[in-house]
């Protein structure tokens, strides 16, 4: 069987941009062939690329291009692939103009991510789901975000949220999640209740830091704009004016998570997000996640967006791990 192949010629007129895309040592075409799983061979500045996935090779190296007007990072490169891989599912690539400012002529009209003013400037959605999951978040006081890790459900949430906290669209931000522990037995953990629950935390606090910065991140907390705290700490609780997130929502109980759906008070917005086949209750346990998506369908405010392995904005590999355990558990389900 022949295996398919393209092509890709870079300008002559321009080197240093040709640099740019390939990278030290070629580091960045490396990278675009373990995730698309194809060969390139550059010669000077034509490139032929083998593999089942070559044309769609040929358009990231076209794409590349345009943007290397400076050094390409390797997130750069893994997030474009991201959204070369989208726009080749959907159809809807348009060839650059060469000039790097083709990023709007890509997207299809209408269908525009909302940016969000955060430290990380120009912040918004790479893939068709992300950025129905920003809308949905934006005009809906209740949103879901399901899907796998990596798909950045979690950290889009906490982006709106500071974007609403900086636009004073609430007055803070809550973010809990469930102490439940991933399959392990960590035991009893020292320290007073701050420090037993950081563990359970820290992504939360990882997306906090990386966009507000951690000195403002610090203040914010000692203002009590920021709270975090596990989900039982919520009973009891209305929460007016804020932006609340519940993470890692799959190891809720439906008892939890219904009691966490009535804390919302006015002028708020909650965002909850989780993958349901990653649940870490003990077995026999129903999810919260799993009933609330049922329960609330056609309850009218709430949005739900669902994520697979084509939206992982991490690395390569982590969407063909997601696709590898999704097909064993579909050939073993039965067993």
């Amino acid at each position: 069987m022949k295996i398919p192949s393209a092509e890709f010629v870079a300008p002559r007129d321009d080197n240093t941009r040709l640099q740019n895309l390939c990278g030290p040592l070629d580091e960045n075409l490396r990278q675009i062939e373990q995730a698309l799983d194809v060969t390139i061979q550059r010669r000077g500045h034509r490139m032929t690329i083998r593999g089942t996935y070559a044309q769609d090779a040929a358009l990231a190296l076209e794409r590349f291009y345009n943007q290397a007007r400076t050094p390409l990072s390797i997130d750069d490169v893994q997030l474009g692939l991201v959204e070369t891989r989208q726009l080749s599912a959907h159809g809807s690539y348009l060839p650059g103009n060469g000039n790097g400012d083709d990023d709007e002529a890509e997207r299809e009209e209408g269908d525009e991510s909302p940016v969000l003013h955060t430290r990380r400037t120009g912040l918004q959605g790479r893939t068709v789901a992300q950025r129905d999951y920003l809308r949905n978040i934006l005009s809906h006081d209740l949103t879901m975000g399901i899907g796998p890790a990596g798909t950045g459900k979690t950290y889009l949430a906490v982006a709106c949220a500071v974007d609403a906290l900086e636009r004073d669209a609430v007055k803070r931000i809550v973010l809990t999640r469930p102490a439940v522990e991933a399959g392990e037995r960590l035991g009893f953990l020292p320290g007073d209740l701050a420090q037993k629950v950081d563990p359970y935390l820290r992504p939360l606090y990882d997306a906090l830091y990386d966009l507000l910065g951690f000195d403002r991140t610090q203040k914010m907390f000692e203002r009590q704009m920021i709270e975090i705290a596990p989900l039982a700490y919520m009973r009891g609780r209305t929460l007016n004016h804020a932006f609340i997130i519940l993470d890692e929502a799959q190891n809720t109980t439906p008892e939890q998570m219904k009691m966490f759906l009535t804390r919302i008070g006015f002028g708020s917005k909650a965002v909850i997000t989780g993958d349901t086949t990653q649940i870490d209750l003990p077995k026999g346990q129903k999810s919260g996640l799993v009933e609330a998506q049922h329960v609330l369908r056609d309850v009218r405010g709430i949005a739900c967006t669902r994520f697979t392995s084509i939206d992982v904005v991490r690395h390569p590999l982590v969407a063909r791990i997601v696709d590898a355990y999704d097909e064993y558990h579909a050939q073993h389900k039965d067993a």
